[in-house]
């Protein structure tokens, strides 16, 4: 009996699949659904199923195979794997540069392709007529490890390559795991009672060498392709076309990757990235700069272990081991007790750090961290480093156990929790200084009141000396009052105030937000005072009236009636009233513009506005704004280095704009 007709339904299927595989990892622009995707796959392995026999070790339904490996054969390197020189300044970049220009002995223009340096695992990928035959690591460069069941898995790696391919191909690339994926895989493994991962690395080369196919399938490995190994049937001359062609056949390259015309603009590269390097969706320590020419690569050679035409630029380092000295205890703006560990100082991505939070008491229970331990710490961004794991083998016996307290560190008032379920402990006293500060920062900050001048040493300045005791003091504060702290002249003091009477005027929305409401952030702010336009009408709301706005839930609800059925809130809202604070919405105007009524999100960098503005000038306008992603957005403003809201926006085809157009909307 035949089977031609069923042979090229399954030979189509593939081919559909292999496109959606390259639109969705490659390019980035995905043409189908998920469901969608999911139907070809599952039609595929429902034929393969009735027609065994037309099963081949490239079709898509083949990346996992069936039962445990036996331990991992090793596979020599056609070429071999070499691991980069490392540099730590722009002057030992220069100096790279010099040293080969004078292994040349000629004057030559050189060019270079600059990519992100990730935090992953290097791999080996050999395709034989297009066909995926070999994955394996680098092992000591010569002989890696042969894990291509594991290879396979990888969605993102093409088990066929499309077009016109050579016969025989070899590329490296660099296996790892984004760090939304690292944190979810962290979170399964402690609810199974299992150690947690330290680092995206750790995990994306723990996985690579389970011997269960099935179970490194579920880890969301990822890859990309960025060097040439070896090759039959074609021939490159520059990396940056390499990269360019084999993209074009399939094999996922990073998009972040430059041509650099000379090294200044390399090194200008490399330090765009230095700053932002937390915008990448994964671990990234370093750039690597690499001369263009494949002709010079072959010129300079390599030593035993590096290549000479390459090196990478490292990042100031990004985690440390330190000691805890001690455990101290914080107290937020609306009571929460934050325990933080005090450190011997360390260096750590570029600065000296000695403090690290703890976040909550089951995050200290979670992390077994005791004072005295040793400890690795981790640094992202410009934040106050988290604690990654404790080193247990350094203990010695003298570490003490870090206990809850039992008053508040600050005002020694009561601690409790609010329900027994919650993981954050509070002091419940309201008058507690500890939160008076944070209340007046945040009810001084840009978001809210933006009165300019009031930071931290400010207030605690007002508050350490009895001036100020309640947000609404702020508005019987004086000149004269001013002039007698520490480094005020009349010149500051006058501004001070002046901020102060003009914050008086400001929306109702902001003053929404400044008070510091539990769970109104400032969209929902806006929404509320859009909505009641009058700080009074607050006072006799019910919960219903609230829930029934879509943007409004129970819990906010709950907590925005709870808040406004507080005598202390009643007599905070009469003083600041007294003070002439006004605490209304005017009307929003209803002319007509071309914002009204339609929804924005945005996502990257704006280099004329900050995200705050650049909502506000929406709401002006008469038009709404959202954080999360869904068919009801009308534009998604898309500035510089958009993140993952970027892609998902392309991926339901929503109307994505830039910056210059969002002005010209706007009529700026």
């Amino acid at each position: 009996m035949s089977i031609e007709k069923e042979k090229k339904e399954v030979n189509s299927l593939r081919e559909q699949i292999r496109r959606a595989d390259y639109q969705y990892y490659v390019l980035s622009e995905p043409e189908i659904s998920d469901k969608e995707y999911d139907t070809l796959i599952d039609k595929l392995k429902k034929l393969e199923k009735q027609y065994p026999q037309l099963i081949r070790p490239d079709s898509p339904t083949q990346r996992v195979s069936g039962g445990l490996l036996e331990g991992f054969p090793t596979v020599k390197h056609k070429v071999k794997m070499l691991s980069l020189d490392n540099t730590y300044s722009i002057d030992e970049l220069k100096d790279w540069e010099q040293k080969i220009k004078r292994m040349l002995k000629r004057d030559v223009k050189i060019d270079y392709v600059v990519e992100p340096k990730i935090d992953g695992v290097s791999c080996s990928l050999a395709y034989e007529n297009g066909t995926l035959t070999i994955g394996s690591t680098r092992g000591d460069g010569q002989t890696g490890e042969e894990i291509t069941a594991n290879i396979k898995t990888i969605k993102s790696i093409p088990l066929k390559l499309s077009g016109d391919v050579p016969s025989l191909l070899e590329v490296r690339g660099e296996i790892y795991i984004d760090k939304k994926d690292f944190e979810q895989l962290n979170k399964d493994r402690i609810k199974e009672n299992e150690a947690s991962f330290a680092n995206p690395r750790n995990a994306a080369s723990g996985s690579l060498k389970l011997l269960d196919p099935s179970v490194v399938a579920r880890r969301n490995l990822n890859c990309y392709v960025h060097s040439f190994g070896w090759v039959k049937g074609y021939e490159f001359k520059m990396h940056s076309k390499f990269l360019e062609m084999i993209k074009s056949w399939g094999l996922r390259t990073d998009p972040h990757s430059k041509l650099c015309k000379d090294l200044k603009e390399a090194i200008d590269y490399c330090l765009h990235w230095q700053d932002k390097r937390e915008k990448f969706s994964y671990e990234v320590d370093g750039m690597v700069v690499k001369v263009n020419s494949l002709n010079l690569q072959k010129e300079l050679g390599s030593t035993l272990k590096s290549p000479r035409w390459a090196v990478a630029y490292k990042f100031p380092a990004h985690q440390a081991t330190t000691k805890v000295k001690k455990i101290d205890f914080g107290v937020g703006r609306t009571g929460i007790i934050t325990p933080v560990a005090l450190l011997e100082p360390v260096e750590c991505g570029g600065v000296t750090i000695s403090r690290a939070t703890l976040h909550n008491f089951d995050e200290v229970r979670r992390l077994g961290i005791k004072e005295g331990d040793t400890i690795l710490i981790e640094r992202a961004g410009e934040v106050i480093p988290k604690v990654v794991k404790v080193i247990t083998t350094k203990r010695t016996g003298k570490e003490k156990k870090i206990s809850i307290p039992k008053k508040c560190p600050v005002c020694g008032g009561q601690v409790t929790k609010e329900k027994e379920d919650e993981v954050y402990w509070y002091c419940i006293d309201p008058d507690c200084p500890a939160q008076l500060k944070r209340s007046l920062m945040h009810f001084a900050s840009r978001k809210a009141l933006d009165i300019e001048g009031m930071g931290e040493s400010l207030v605690d300045e007002l508050v350490d000396r009895g001036l100020v005791k309640s947000i609404s003091d702020i508005y019987s504060l004086s000149n004269e009052k001013l002039l007698k702290l520490p480094l005020f002249k009349e010149k500051k003091a006058n501004n001070v105030i002046l901020a102060i009477q003009e914050s008086k005027t400001s929306s109702l929305s902001r003053f929404l937000y400044g008070l510091g409401i539990k769970h109104v952030g400032e969209k929902a702010a806006f929404v509320l005072a859009d909505r009641f336009k009058n700080i009074d009408a607050f006072f006799k709301l019910k919960k219903e009236d609230l829930e029934e706005i879509a943007e409004i839930g129970p819990i906010m609800a709950e907590s925005v009636i709870k808040f406004f059925s507080s005598p202390k809130t009643k007599i905070l809202i009469d003083r600041l009233s007294k003070s002439g604070c006004i605490m209304r919405e005017e009307k929003r105007q209803l002319k007509k513009t071309p914002l009204s009524g339609k929804v924005f999100i945005f996502t990257g960098e704006l280099s004329s506005f900050t995200r705050s503005q650049a909502q506000r000038v929406v709401q002006d306008k008469g038009g709404q704004w959202t954080s999360a992603i869904s068919k009801n957005i009308d534009f998604v403003v898309a500035g510089q280095n958009p993140g993952s809201k970027y892609d998902k926006a392309k991926k339901i085809g929503l109307n994505i704009i830039d910056e210059a157009e969002f002005k010209k909307l706007i009529g700026k």
